[in-house]
């Protein structure tokens, strides 16, 4: 059986991310439009970089998805058209959206269209309808099981309908339908749909009692708090669903995440095409796919879950706040020269100091992300063991750039 290779969509909150996504191996990038986007707190881009990003992603053999998938009020109309227009003379291959005032400025201006997940499209008349508007990618709702996304891309198949499925497999989970939250909104008066998500849902609770006022504590921030996607694990099973896009989430995440995430997923998909029809391929999977999410267990999570892939999950809830990552990363300072002919970079340390051995991640918008082990290098013009405050390091590295920063990766005790 051949099997069609899947399309790896990676997300790009800044041009430091999108450039660490295509050398990971994203097959194409998501990004946002200033004001109109579901990160609203992401480094958006604006009009003007639509050339640059579209030549960028060619470059790299990837396409480019800019999301438009916010609520749209009126007097936003002219601007969104705009947007979309810019969108389609800058070559980028689709807009993300789901307001059927986006759904129809694509159509005017002849641009591809995405279904957002925000649509909640969690049915085959849904698909159908949506198709028939102009999307030709469609993101099923969250909630859907691995069941029932497979019966969608049957019906798809046997009514040749030209609109293809994608779906989210790594990243946050929303306690809403499809992320259409309003708490955030009611509490603090920044709308989750207008991209503002300030998260309470993520924090810790006490309840009162009104007669005595004893408070009680709700089991350290479970009550509203999912634990991120990660279906890793059972890649080969999506693929054998026939969805043709895998998204991962994280606009707001750092370059180590986009950098990991896509990575891990560029290997699990691969393998799985490579060597699904071995006979011992789930045995060997098995144990590929727990190295790989052991490495995604480095960066931004929550802990892990399955989503709703296989139902209703019956461990849905992280009981602890913030990230579980097993490295965090430290800052220590900035590129000062690079010497492309010795390869050797110079970085001036600013805080906290660098110790043989440990690893670092440079990262800057033209560089992307730069992860290395310092095994060797000079501190002053001399070899060393380490290096302080103010002094200079020279230390051998592939090409980096002026001004980039300089971070230690520390594991997490």
């Amino acid at each position: 059986m051949t099997r069609k290779r899947p399309e790896l969509i990676s997300p790009a909150g800044d041009r430091t991310s999108l450039l660490t996504a295509l050398r990971a191996g994203a097959d194409a990038v998501y990004f946002g439009a200033e004001g109109y986007n579901m990160r609203a707190v992401s480094k958006s881009f604006r009009a003007e970089d639509f050339p640059s990003i579209a030549a960028l992603c060619r470059e790299h053999g990837a396409r480019a998805y800019l999301a438009l998938n916010t609520v749209v009020y009126d007097r936003e109309l002219d601007d969104v058209g705009d947007a979309i227009r810019a969108a389609s003379d800058a070559g980028l291959d689709a807009v993300i959206g789901w307001d059927p005032a986006v759904i129809e400025a694509c159509r005017r201006a002849g641009m591809p269209l995405h279904l957002s997940t925000q649509a909640s499209a969690g049915n085959f008349a849904a698909v159908r309808f949506y198709a028939s508007a102009g999307a030709r990618m469609i993101v099923l709702a969250r909630e859907l099981t691995l069941e029932q996304v497979r019966e969608i891309t049957g019906r798809i198949r046997e009514e040749n309908l030209d609109v293809a499925i994608e779906c989210f497999v790594h990243g946050a989970m929303c306690m809403a339908v499809s992320g259409r939250c309003f708490l955030s909104q009611d509490v603090f008066g920044r709308s989750a749909n207008r991209g503002a998500c300030l998260q309470p849902c993520r924090r810790r609770y006490r309840i009162i009692d009104e007669d005595d006022g004893h408070e009680f504590e709700i089991e350290t921030d479970t009550v509203m708090n999912p634990k991120d996607l990660c279906a890793l694990p059972f890649i080969d099973r999506l693929i054998d669903a026939g969805i043709t896009g895998f998204k991962i989430e994280g606009r707001n995440r750092s370059p180590e995440y986009v950098h990991t995430t896509t990575a891990c997923y560029r290997k699990a998909i691969d393998y799985c095409l490579r060597n699904r029809e071995k006979k011992d391929f789930a045995e060997r999977f098995e144990s590929f796919s727990s190295e790989l999410v052991a490495e995604l267990r480095t960066v931004y999570n929550r802990e892990f879950s399955q989503g709703f892939y296989f139902g209703r999950p019956a461990d849905a809830w992280t009981k602890s706040y913030g990230s579980l990552a097993t490295e965090r990363k430290v800052y220590i300072g900035t590129i000062t020269k690079y010497y492309p002919k010795a390869g050797i970079a110079e970085i001036l340390i600013h805080a906290r100091g660098l110790r043989r051995h440990e690893k670092l991640s440079i990262q800057g918008p033209s560089t992307g992300l730069v992860v290395m082990v310092a095994s060797s290098f000079r501190a002053n013009d001399e070899p060393a063991e380490s290096a302080d405050k103010g002094d200079i390091v020279t230390i051998p590295s592939a090409k980096v750039r002026k001004n980039d920063k300089v971070y230690v990766l520390e594991a997490v005790e």
